[in-house]
């Protein structure tokens, strides 16, 4: 079985360095007030993750650290272990924290587990499966509806667990349906402005159909109509002296000329062979750019445009960029991606019939499972009452009546649509009256304690109570003591207690003790066994070990079969 074996504490609070024992069973911490026996609930806080504060390293100390070794027999525990990194040898876990004080008073909190630095955060999902730690914060906590409704569902067991897995899975679609749809509806007059700009833009340029580019190439048109008189001119002087009709000699005619006879000459010469290829090119190009002329000047007669359309054209096209406030270019590459937001927007009444659908059958699916949980909850409401009262008779409480109380909100929640409430009636006759209100310190103790033996079977390997008997004594104290023992039959249980009728309950003893030299002071831990234990149990009785304080002792232990 899963347990903690053995608790290292240094410089923490009034303890220096202590090794604290922890047997299997019922284990009991005591010793004298301000000794630190809380620091041993501390440490173990520390290994659960919690939050780190640097008033707890020791005065005079810069660093804290403490240490649990865990016997672990439970595979998903080793298995986070590993995943982080860490080992666990022959199901030994070994949990780390250390603080170190910073120059601004706060600690710098490092962990470990399984020999692998990890996040604090890895402690508390480890804790979970690990150790409850019970102090005088939880018994104040299960006041809170939240920590009432939470010991319920301990009580309604795997089949709850389950159905409430499958319920969150369900509550969690029909919120996000209903978000999606509800921020549609939010944006519509947005969406809908969006979607008119898109719609008049993407008309707008299918209407007058600008082209990638055409604004240069109208541009460089303009300016060639708008100075055709003086192409023309230019273009018939270059056409003449590249092609010309009369006697006077041209360039394609004196490049022809030159080229035949170099190439005569060739015939003797092969060196000519490179000035022939360069004007047979010449001759060509010089064709070509007569007949490129040619064809300049026949659209300067006759353009496909004129440029008065040329400049409607222009305007047009500045207009509509100055409509769109960018360059038309860049609103044509942005086209297909606003077709396909437009077609998007345009879909929200669709869209949101569909997720008014949905919505519904998940939340028809979410009512359907919350009843289910509805009902689970009040059978194990039944139980619980049963098992709880009966350990309430057991601690003292012959008379009281715990009522769990599940009723039934309109809205659903992120655990289905129950109000758990207790209530305690104390005697017959009495009105249950919620504990929050109605019960005292002790009883509260009490209640928890009951709750927690109720529910033993379904409880973590390791549970610690810090006080639970606070407010007690006699023979409710005996019988605290009593369920404690009981409660270790199913699990390991450590409880830092001051009472002797408690402790004497208790299979293994440690005894915080504190001392000084005049100078400093420091608690010492040990174990205590035969007479050192009752030593210790009649300090708790009397503040002494007298004779009579050490016989009542004798007398507690006999009774509660822990002599030795």
């Amino acid at each position: 079985m899963t347990r903690l074996d053995e608790l290292t504490i240094r410089s923490l609070g009034v303890i220096d360095d202590a090794r604290v024992p922890i047997g299997p069973g019922f284990t009991a911490i005591t010793g004298e007030t301000g000794a630190g026996k809380t620091m041993v609930v501390q440490a173990l806080a520390l290994l659960r993750g919690e939050r780190a504060d640097a008033g707890v390293i020791r005065s005079g100390e810069e660093r804290a650290a403490v240490q649990g070794v865990w016997i672990v027999d439970d595979a998903d525990a080793v298995g986070l272990v590993e995943d982080a990194g860490g080992t666990v040898d022959d199901g030994e876990l070994i949990l780390g924290r250390a603080l170190t004080r910073t120059p601004e008073a706060t600690a710098r909190s490092r962990a470990q587990a399984g020999g692998a630095a990890v996040p604090a955060g890895l402690l508390r999902e480890l804790a979970d499966r690990l150790v409850a730690v019970h102090g005088q914060s939880d018994q104040q906590r299960l006041r809170s509806a939240e920590a009432q409704a939470a010991a319920l569902d301990r009580a309604a067991g795997a089949a709850l667990q389950e159905l409430l897995a499958e319920y969150r899975a369900a509550h969690a679609a029909w919120t996000d349906t209903r978000e999606t749809a509800e921020r549609i509806r939010a944006e519509h007059d947005a969406r809908a402005a969006e979607a008119a700009r898109i719609r008049e833009e993407l008309e707008e340029l299918e209407a007058l159909d600008p082209q990638p580019g055409e604004q240069d190439e109208l541009a460089a048109l303009a300016h060639r109509l708008e100075h055709s008189e003086s192409l023309r001119a230019d273009l018939g002087e270059a056409h003449q002296a590249l092609s010309n009709d009369d006697d006077a000699p041209d360039a394609v005619t004196l490049a022809g000329q030159a080229r035949r006879l170099v190439e005569r000459a060739a015939g003797d010469d092969a060196a000519l062979a490179e000035a022939l290829e360069l004007l047979v090119q010449a001759d060509a190009l010089l064709q070509e750019a007569s007949a490129s002329i040619v064809t300049a000047l026949d659209d300067l007669e006759r353009p496909e445009r004129s440029l008065d359309e040329v400049q409607q054209r222009r305007a047009e096209l500045s207009a509509l960029e100055r409509r769109l406030g960018r360059p038309l270019d860049e609103a044509l590459d942005a086209a297909p991606a606003a077709a396909l937001r437009l077609a998007e927007l345009e879909g929200d009444e669709a869209e949101l019939e569909r997720l008014e659908a949905e919505q519904e059958r998940h939340l028809e699916a979410a009512t359907a499972l919350a009843d289910r949980l509805s009902v689970l909850r009040r059978e194990a409401a039944t139980r619980l009452e049963a098992a709880v009262g009966e350990e309430l008779r057991a601690l003292a409480m012959p008379n009281a009546r715990l009522v769990v109380e599940v009723a039934q909100a309109e809205a659903l929640g992120a655990t289905g649509r129950d109000r758990v409430t207790m209530l305690l009636a104390p005697h017959p006759g009495a009105e249950p009256r919620p504990i929050q209100r109605g019960a005292s310190g002790g009883e509260l103790s009490r209640i928890m304690l009951a709750i927690e033996v109720a529910l033993a079977d379904e409880s973590v390997p390791t549970m610690v109570f810090d006080e639970v008997d606070a407010g007690v004594g006699g023979a409710a104290a005996t019988e605290i003591g009593r369920r404690l023992a009981r409660l270790a039959q199913h699990c390991q249980v450590i409880v830092v207690t001051h009472l002797a009728q408690v402790a004497a309950f208790a299979e293994h003893h440690v005894r915080v003790e504190k001392g000084t030299d005049g100078r400093i002071t420091a608690s010492q831990v040990a174990a205590v066994e035969g007479e050192e234990r009752l030593a210790e149990l009649a300090r708790m009785l009397s503040g002494t070990a007298s004779e009579t304080a050490l016989a009542h002792a004798r007398e507690l232990l006999e009774d509660s079969g822990a002599v030795g």
